[in-house]
């Protein structure tokens, strides 16, 4: 079948309701444009033997490069479809564009790093092969690596820019690459324009030979002092403090063992387990729920707190696949046999927030000047930790890490005390620019430690500071919509809460509505007013309940909806802590309930 016919043939199945129509276009330029021509003989292939409905989903959108990178689903052909093309893309247009800005007697180079999915190796080296080809010195963290070590090689090694392949904790069949600027952090206005721009038109991709480039000093493999020198930046946040902890520590078959067990090792944390099950690293992530790696899942943590149960554990600690996010469970209280539970994204933060900021004030090195950073989607609980040490915080923030980097550097490093995030992102030090799974492993066993040595466990001072500050409760669904259908009913449930919100949520009136799209607030009955803030795909709807709000806002790396909900109870109003918490939960019910029928999800 000739081109023609096969370009027919595709039209024909548009027609035929087999193929969307926007695929026509994609699978047209793969079969006719030079730029393609590697990989039209397989897209024959599937066009010839009927492939329609996978045709369908790698074709029906061109994979968007974000802010952070391309992330998707792999496969060997396809414009929404992580690939050799794809990921060539991202390179190429990455390398151009930082070209474009350094000026052409700038000495240019780009740190790259890979975690433990298939083919991260390979894109890797495709990258560094790509990005060679264009003028730049690679530093190649060769093995596994995390992400936050990937952003501080860049700081390290002063690079123009970098890369890591990963795919964070999303399924098996996925792989991305992030871009990193020269700060270490994630692409910023204006950057992350010019990026997508250059990313988005590339024609020919430029490739050198790894081998030949490894030879000749233009990929250096430099893991070995990268590690020592994350390790020991890492290292220096350390307290004098408590060491008497028995930790079991997952890495659920991704890369942190290399950057956990190296960093508790080097501060005194000798009694430190690697559970045997997700020890092994494995892209196929075997052992763990639904084989999706995600430590925000408390199901992940099932088999890890049997084995601490049975073999006298303190605190279960894992981190995602890149180690950029970390979760954790301890008993509810130090007596034998008590229950263990997990603790939110949320839940973490807030404890690692206060423990930081009591240290500094302990320590007489708390300065008004002092800040923290928390998302328009992170619990308040943190903020009105950070105001009771009088110290400032910067909340008006979209979701994405980057944005936190982007206000270490703005506000003044040397002032910067702690970032989180409620998906489980933490941060301390300026070592790097993104969330760090070691970094929170080191505070988060400092903490327990230290509470262990009181008697007390994380969840009874969680309890503490919800006497002290009022008690939260706070959920986040994601409501998965894959697909053209999907992404069409993702703008259809946006404009909804835009054009005509729900009036009332969970018995309590909507009070306000907070559009940061259009940046205008309207409380109800009223008219829009100017929203001072950031400018991204997100709805708030404050409730008349002091304290009670949801978001909502399409997920920037993956085909859902996520619904965000906060609820709150003064301390002052706080009597029965256990039967505050059961209101609060049953409250959240509603919410859930609520927004789940307003969205027809």
């Amino acid at each position: 079948m000739d081109t023609s016919a096969l370009v027919a043939a595709v039209k024909q199945a548009a027609a035929d309701g087999k193929i969307s129509d926007t695929a026509v276009p994609n699978l047209q330029a793969w079969l006719t444009e030079p730029r393609y021509a590697d990989y039209a003989a397989e897209v024959a292939e599937h066009i010839q033997q009927g492939k329609w409905q996978i045709l369908d989903d790698v074709f029906w959108t061109i994979i968007p490069f974000g802010t952070g990178g391309r992330r998707g689903r792999m496969y060997p052909v396809g414009s929404n479809a992580i690939n050799d093309r794809t990921i060539g893309e991202s390179a190429q247009g990455l390398a151009a564009y930082v070209k474009s800005q350094a000026g052409e007697s700038a000495e240019l180079s780009c740190a790259l790093a890979y975690d433990t999915r298939h083919r991260s190796e390979h894109f890797a080296k495709l990258c560094a092969e790509i990005m060679v080809a264009n003028g730049f010195r690679v530093f190649f963290l060769q093995g596994y690596r995390s992400t936050p070590e990937l952003s501080f090689c860049v700081r390290f090694k002063e690079c123009s820019c970098g890369i890591m392949v990963t795919a964070s904790h999303n399924p098996p069949s996925d792989n991305a690459v992030k871009a990193y600027w020269s700060t270490g952090g994630q692409l910023l206005p204006p950057h992350d324009k010019g990026v997508i721009d250059r990313v988005m038109s590339v024609e020919t991709i430029e490739r050198a030979n790894f081998d030949e480039a490894l030879a000749n000093g233009r990929i250096v493999i430099c893991q070995d002092e990268v590690d020592a020198a994350y390790v020991a930046a890492v290292a220096s946040l350390a307290d004098d403090g408590p060491r008497d902890l028995k930790v079991l520590y997952s890495p659920l078959h991704g890369v942190g063992a290399s950057a956990v067990c190296p960093v508790l090792e080097r501060v005194g944390f000798n009694d430190v387990e690697v559970f045997s099950l997700h020890k092994e690293p494995d892209g196929d992530f075997p052992n763990v729920p639904g084989h999706v790696s995600n430590p925000e899942n408390p199901k992940v943590f099932d088999s890890i707190i049997k084995h601490a149960q049975h073999h006298g554990f303190d605190v279960c600690v894992a981190t995602d696949p890149d180690c950029d996010r970390i979760g954790t469970a301890a008993p509810l209280t130090t007596d034998e046999g008590a229950a263990w539970h997990t603790l939110t994204g949320n839940q973490i933060g807030a404890l690692i927030a206060d423990y930081m900021l009591e240290a500094r004030k302990d320590a007489g090195t708390l300065s008004p000047d002092n800040f923290i950073i928390i998302t328009l989607v992170t619990t308040q609980l943190t903020r009105r930790i950070g105001d009771s040490y009088g110290v400032k915080t910067f909340g008006d923030l979209l979701v994405g890490f980057k944005w936190i980097a982007g206000v270490i550097d703005d506000e003044g490093p040397d002032n910067f005390v702690y970032g989180t995030e409620e998906s489980h992102g933490y941060l301390a030090g300026l070592h790097a620019r993104d969330k760090d799974g070691g970094v929170a492993a080191l505070l988060l066993c400092e903490l327990a430690a230290k509470l262990k040595s009181q008697g007390k466990t994380l969840h009874e001072k969680l309890d503490d500071l919800f006497w002290q500050h009022g008690c939260h409760a706070e959920r986040t669904v994601s409501v998965q919509m894959p697909g053209s259908e999907g992404m069409a009913r993702m703008q259809e449930v946006m404009a909804s809460f835009r054009a005509a919100p729900p009036t009332e949520l969970a018995g309590s009136g909507v009070a306000q509505i907070r559009d940061y799209l259009s940046n205008t607030v309207t409380k109800t009955g009223g008219s829009p007013e100017p929203l001072a803030g950031p400018t991204g795909d997100l709805v708030i709807l404050d409730l008349a309940a002091t304290g009670n709000y949801v978001a909502i806002r399409p997920s920037g790396t993956e085909p859902k909806i996520k619904l965000y909900m906060f609820t709150y109870e003064p301390p002052e109003q706080l009597h029965d802590l256990d039967e505050a918490k059961a209101a609060l939960e049953k409250r959240l019910d509603a919410m859930e309930a609520d927004l789940r029928k307003f969205a027809g999800v």
